[in-house]
């Protein structure tokens, strides 16, 4: 029997610091938009490879309910792979919350076996690789997390003062997504109260006590976009991606 994975990929968000009036993920990278390409990718990822034998996937997509019209639009004009639309909250946190909520109300599974993925919508180069790596990572773990070196010099600021010092670079890493959990842990751990640390889902699960949090090699072609520019950077990196 294949183990069960829900992937739930967020994209609730309003860009705002991407200075569109269309939120980013909506943007297009060519032709198509950015959330349209991580949809499609990920089924390709759970559909054509290795994962496809051990995994039966679920898509969540977790949307803001303002952008429905929107999405039922860009779903008439390009091919969707299926998927349950989660309406998300005023926060990440809260969108995360409500499509686990689903997940534990609405499916009758073995939630010791079953497997949590959460993406980021506007991270559309995701590869195999990735989900391998977090899947495998979470095998006697409470977590794992694709991440990746830091090449920029850093310096932490001192709120009250205003003084800084540097940091060693060697020993920090810039997280990615996507994250994998055991589906039990991260249900319990979504049953705690919003914290303003709560920056991802493994700092949600490390205040749970879930604190074997594993770190899986990121690729640095993962990109977020958060900018214009953005587009223009995963264009490159789309087009250079060697033919399937």
């Amino acid at each position: 029997m294949k183990t069960q994975i829900y992937n739930i990929v967020v994209a609730a968000g309003k860009g705002s610091r991407f200075g569109s009036d269309l939120p980013k993920q909506f943007c297009k990278i060519g032709n198509t938009p950015v959330l349209a390409i991580t949809l499609q990718r990920l089924d390709d990822i759970f559909t054509n490879n290795l994962l496809t034998a051990e995994y039966e996937a679920k898509t969540l997509l977790v949307l803001s309910e303002h952008h429905l019209e929107l999405w039922n639009d860009i779903c008439s004009e390009f091919p969707i792979p299926p998927h349950t639309i989660i309406i998300g909250g005023a926060s990440r946190w809260e969108s995360v919350k409500n499509a686990v909520e689903y997940i534990r109300d609405n499916n009758i599974v073995d939630f010791g076996s079953a497997v949590i993925t959460v993406h980021d919508g506007a991270r559309p180069l995701i590869d195999a690789k990735l989900y391998t790596d977090v899947i495998n990572g979470i095998s006697d773990g409470d977590g794992c997390i694709p991440a990746v070196a830091v090449v920029d010099s850093l310096r932490q600021i001192d709120k009250a003062s205003g003084a800084s010092h540097p940091l060693d670079r060697a020993t920090i890493r810039a997280v990615q997504t996507p994250q994998a959990f055991p589906a039990d842990r991260l249900i319990n751990a979504y049953l705690l109260p919003y914290k303003p640390t709560f920056t991802d889902d493994a700092s949600v699960m490390a205040e749970a006590g879930y604190t074997d949090i594993r770190m899986s090699e990121g690729n640095p072609h993962n990109i977020k976009i958060t900018l214009p520019s953005d587009l223009k950077i995963a264009s490159i990196y789309l087009q250079d991606e060697p033919a399937s």
